[in-house]
């Protein structure tokens, strides 16, 4: 389905950003290069800090130079630039990080130390700045937890060329970067002899892509380069069956304690490797066969490339890590958490606590007589979640006991296969079962979201953010990945 229309919303934030008399010209306050900013993010057991690594000069900048403050309100953070006067801001942009993750967890609260590595990057300043990272609170109040007036000719920021051993492979488009959306793919897990596996396998991310609305659409719109460094062993981390490789960017299973979060903690060597092309978002293409992948809000997302469900990994992560989308299933166990506190409505734009239902933020896509909230048999659908959620956990457990104890790989590759059977029977149930309900195609509240059974609602009983398969986006995540894109094109 094609969504050219914007929501009000935007489009009168747009409207501002572009025809205010108080519009940021671009060339008035950046050249055309990139200003990386590295830094560490701390959780010292109470309080976060930040801590400047290095700031680096790159290549030309991929963003607009239209819209430079961000219209959106997604996020946990936001990286501003004003004057060094601090009097106008020139730049602003909403990210997620790998820390702002941890701080939710077990031993984060129990006052246990880290620190992540993160990177800001920012249209390079004619003169000096003032830098500030901002966190946002639930209730969107901000708190400046960093700030910073950088000269742009210090001698202390680095001017370094890319590595040389970092092949970049166009696989799609030839557009101006700065009116097109530059996404960068990062080959992870690739060894130098599959090279042309590489190439095979960007082309099938790109196919991915524009099987897919509403990046079909947009494909005149978008370019799209490979990165390949390549690593000295193939795939990638499976800490639970202790199996571990080098890697270029040192992905890893397991990630947060969850068996199938496929992430990276090597900030920097993923940033020095995206640095050799343009790069408005970053995919991490993972050498494997096993399902796994994540994603998040303007850092980067992950998916491994030779499982059955590739699409539905792309498609979905991307739609964490690019357009902010939340996920919108849910365990029946999992209440309330530290993502979504109680009485507040989340910033992204489909879920919803429905804490005024006449002002439900998807309403210009509701359908005429849906009642709010919408019955869609629940019940009967956690039931059926529970039983699959049972069988994939014994038959995983399979699979890692199979490997510690070194069992031969038909019978390892026998049990893989064992579960993606069990995924493709569940995509057929979870069809029949939407069909069965008679709501299929309505924009309503469907309670059950955002990992929280009760409480949390999404747009439409089934979506690419929702369950595994082939789909399409609901009719509201589609049009916030549009207006995504557009924010980086027009």
């Amino acid at each position: 389905m094609r969504l050219l229309k914007l929501t009000g919303v935007i489009l009168i934030l747009f409207s501002v950003l572009t025809a205010s008399p108080e519009k940021i010209k671009f060339e008035d306050h950046f050249t055309n290069d990139t200003m990386r900013i590295d830094y560490h993010h701390i959780w010292d057991g109470s309080k976060e800090l930040i801590s400047l690594d290095r700031i680096y000069k790159e290549g030309e900048w991929a963003g607009s130079r239209k819209v430079l403050t961000d219209p959106f309100k997604y996020g946990k953070y936001r990286i501003k630039l004003f004057t060094e006067d601090g009097k106008k801001l020139l730049f602003s942009k909403g990210f997620d990080s790998y820390f702002g993750e941890y701080i939710t967890t077990d031993d984060a609260s129990k006052g246990i130390k880290r620190t992540y590595h993160e990177t800001a990057l920012i249209p390079y300043p004619l003169s000096k700045s003032l830098f500030k990272i901002e966190k946002i609170s639930p209730n969107e109040k901000s708190l400046t937890i960093f700030n910073k007036v950088i000269d742009p000719g210090s001698v202390d920021i680095i001017k370094e060329k890319p590595e040389k051993n970092i092949e970049v492979i166009k696989v799609h488009g030839d557009g101006k970067p700065e009116v097109c959306l530059d996404i960068a793919i990062v080959a992870e897990g690739y060894t130098e002899s599959e090279k042309e596996k590489v190439k095979k396998d960007l082309n099938k991310v790109r196919d991915i892509f524009f099987s897919q609305e509403p990046y079909s659409s947009f494909r005149h719109k978008i370019n799209i380069y490979g990165l390949f460094k390549p690593s000295d062993e193939n795939g990638t981390d499976e800490p639970r069956i202790g199996r571990f490789k080098n890697t270029s960017v040192d992905t890893t299973f397991n990630s947060m304690g969850s068996p199938r979060y496929l992430l990276t903690e090597s900030n920097k060597k993923l940033r020095d490797i995206t640095s050799a092309a343009p790069c408005d978002t970053v995919l991490i293409m993972v050498n494997s066969s096993r399902y796994g992948g994540g994603g998040i809000y303007n850092s980067f997302c992950t998916f491994t490339i030779d499982n059955e469900q590739v699409a539905y990994l792309i498609l979905h992560e991307f739609g964490h890590s690019f357009s902010g989308l939340a996920d919108e299933y849910y365990s029946s166990s999992v209440a309330y958490n530290e993502f979504y506190p109680r009485g507040t409505e989340p910033v992204e734009p489909n879920i919803t606590a429905l804490l005024k239902p006449g002002e439900l933020k998807w309403s210009e896509y509701l359908s005429k007589g849906t009642k709010l909230p919408t019955d869609w048999n629940k019940n009967e659908f956690d039931r059926m979640n529970t039983e699959f959620g049972k069988m994939r956990k014994k038959l995983n457990l399979k699979i890692e006991e199979l490997t510690r104890v070194g069992a031969s790989e038909k019978k390892i590759r026998k049990a893989k296969r064992e579960i993606e059977l069990l995924m493709l029977r569940k995509e057929r149930e979870n069809r029949e079962f939407f069909r069965k309900t008679g709501k299929t195609g309505l924009v309503g509240a469907f309670e059950g979201a955002g990992y929280s059974s009760e409480g949390l609602y999404r747009p439409m009983q089934d979506c690419i953010m929702f369950t595994i398969g082939k789909k399409p986006y609901c009719k509201v995540c589609e049009s916030a990945v549009e207006e995504m894109i557009r924010k980086y094109t027009d």
